[in-house]
């Protein structure tokens, strides 16, 4: 009797669940042309549509034009001041961006935005390769195709900022180290470029964002050494080469600008920036511990649930299981470090969700993990994540309905869809009564949501007009300016999304300074000066009131602080004739 073929998984019993099983290298080659696929369809939209936002991604786009301007890719300056916060790899990366797209420093939005999509897509795909060594190609897959859906990575995408860059050069760190981690606990042969591209990923990660992508992999390292009691796994990294590589790559800048700045990178990027952020809440993002779990649900959306079910059973069946030993290494200790640090923003812990996203992929596949019960505490932890799952859900399809009919007064069919694809994508996405098998239910609950974040970046947000301030007073000055080489000045209002839209010159200033400018340039400076700046901006003027000539009335909204603005556009009143 010949033997029998064993029962399919749920992925594989799924319509399409071909794909995911696929061996071969013909299989990976497709498994990987669909992910990109859906990586375009998810975070393409919205990038050119989406104004400069404040004030993160305006400071590095800024940032990047005045190295295009200026020919200098070693100092970083935000107008004439130094920007050391951060190393220079995601400007030199957005420079070569804009020099591709061919119009250098007067690029669009989106040149500067692609590095971020196509680094989201790298993140993708090594987290395939990294599911791929650690629970095979169909929980690879499910667990890629789910960090293509979520919130986090779609709003990163989108934002011409490091975050996104940062995620691909950690994942492929922590892929790499998966496979020469497994490779040593399983006795397989690991292969010849793993141990190569940890490094060179690392050295991108130093480049771009300094220690988070060393510290990730430390922490991980750690763990799963203390958890063994064994360390010798670790000559599979080839360490004294790879320092030596690393340094090979990453020397270079830190010696030139030292050369260009002496002692003011370094106070500046580890005083003032790491060492800030570790010892007190910085630049009012200051939280306490638990502010990562409780807005898990919001940033993993719409696949919160079934990670954190995922995970909930992965901690009780990681014993004697080094796969999930390995995800458990790499998610835990880097979240706890950044629940104690009091500097907490939404994307610090990014770079640890692919891990949950791939036990996801192992809980929908492998037979038994789905029967793995979960502990009383667990069991409500996760009636809690339910309830925040709800309201994240009915948030997020009344703000796509509603935006445009609070900011503007009129409906918009493309909210009413996007509200419907954001309840469509909570429902696949949560597991509750699931309408299909994993596969087609993770990829059509990606897809919905990639839809969804589409609209709202590419419709939505954009047809928002009164929330974009920079935006209303960059289109006034444009078309008001009395001449070609006009220089704006701002009195109230600094945002830098103003400078990225208006030009490098663009003075942040109050209202002697605004005066000022006025008074240097008669025939052509423009001010645009705050209401509430107005009395001392006339005051300033030798002529008052009476020596300025109206341009424009401006009124909108900072969102940055949730105020409305009100602001005056004015040139120097010309000569009587």
């Amino acid at each position: 009797m010949s033997a029998s073929r064993p029962s399919p998984t749920p992925t594989e019993a799924a319509p399409g669940g071909a794909v995911a099983a696929m061996g071969g290298a013909a299989g990976h080659a497709l498994r990987c042309a669909l992910l990109v696929l859906v990586c375009l369809f998810a975070f393409v939209p919205g990038i050119a549509q989406l104004p400069p936002t404040d004030r993160d991604e305006s400071r590095f786009v800024q940032a990047s034009r005045q190295m295009a301007e200026t020919g200098d890719y070693v100092d970083i300056r935000f107008q004439d001041q130094t920007r050391y916060l951060k190393p220079v790899g995601i400007y030199w990366l957005q420079n070569l961006a804009v020099a591709a797209q061919g119009d250098g420093a007067d690029a669009p939005i989106w040149a500067f935005r692609s590095v971020s999509v196509a680094a989201a897509i790298l993140a993708v795909l090594a987290t395939y390769w990294a599911g791929l060594r650690l629970f095979g190609p169909q929980a690879a897959f499910l667990a890629a195709l789910g960090l293509a859906g979520i919130v986090m990575l779609n709003f990163e995408a989108r934002i011409a900022k490091t975050d996104a860059t940062l995620l691909a050069a950690s994942v492929a760190v922590q892929a790499a180290l998966a496979h020469i981690y497994l490779g040593a606990r399983q006795g397989r042969a690991v292969p010849a470029l793993a141990p190569w591209l940890f490094w060179i990923a690392m050295s991108v990660g130093l480049l771009v964002k300094g220690p988070i992508t060393p510290a990730l992999a430390l922490a991980t390292i750690a763990t799963l050494s203390l958890y063994d009691r064994d360390w010798r796994w670790l000559s599979g990294l080839r360490p004294l080469r790879g320092l030596a590589l690393t340094a090979l790559l990453v020397a270079p800048w830190p010696i030139a600008i030292t050369l260009e700045s002496g002692a003011t990178f370094w106070r500046e990027a580890l005083g003032r920036d790491m060492f800030a952020k570790i010892t007190s809440g910085q630049e009012s993002h200051g939280f306490p511990p638990g502010y990562y779990a409780v807005t898990f649900v919001v940033f993993m959306w719409p696949f919160a649930l079934e990670t954190l079910r995922a995970g909930l059973k992965g901690l009780n069946r990681m014993a004697g299981d080094p796969r999930i030993a390995f995800c458990v290494a790499w998610y835990v200790p880097f979240w706890l470090v950044f629940e104690l640090i009091p500097t907490k923003l939404p994307h610090y812990v990014l770079p640890a969700y692919p891990a949950i996203l791939i036990l996801m992929g192992w809980a929908l596949t492998e037979p038994g993990a789905a029967d793995t019960p979960l502990r009383r505490w667990q069991v409500w932890l996760m009636r809690a994540a339910v309830f925040g799952w709800g309201l994240i859900t009915v948030g997020l399809a009344a703000i796509a309905a509603g935006l445009l009919p609070f900011v503007t007064g009129t409906w918009s069919l493309w909210g009413l869809l996007a509200a419907a694809l954001a309840l469509l994508a909570g429902w696949l996405g949560s597991g509750f009564r699931p309408p299909l098998p994993p596969l087609p239910r993770i990829l059509a609950a990606t897809l919905s949501a990639g839809a969804l974040f589409g609209l709202l970046t590419q419709q939505i947000l954009p047809a928002a007009k009164p929330l974009w301030l920079s935006t209303t007073i960059a289109e006034a000055f444009e078309a008001n300016r009395p001449c070609p080489d006009s220089v704006l000045a701002s009195a109230g209002f600094s945002e830098p999304s103003l400078v990225v839209l208006a030009g490098t010159p663009t003075r942040l200033t109050g209202a002697q300074g605004a005066a000022d400018h006025l008074a240097a340039d008669p025939q052509c400076a423009v001010a645009v000066v705050l209401d509430s700046y107005l009395a001392d901006f006339h005051a300033a003027l030798p002529g008052g009131e009476a020596a300025v000539e109206r341009l424009a009335t401006i009124s909108a909204l900072d969102y940055t602080k949730g105020v409305a603005r009100e602001m005056v556009m004015v040139r120097l009143a010309p000569p009587a004739e």
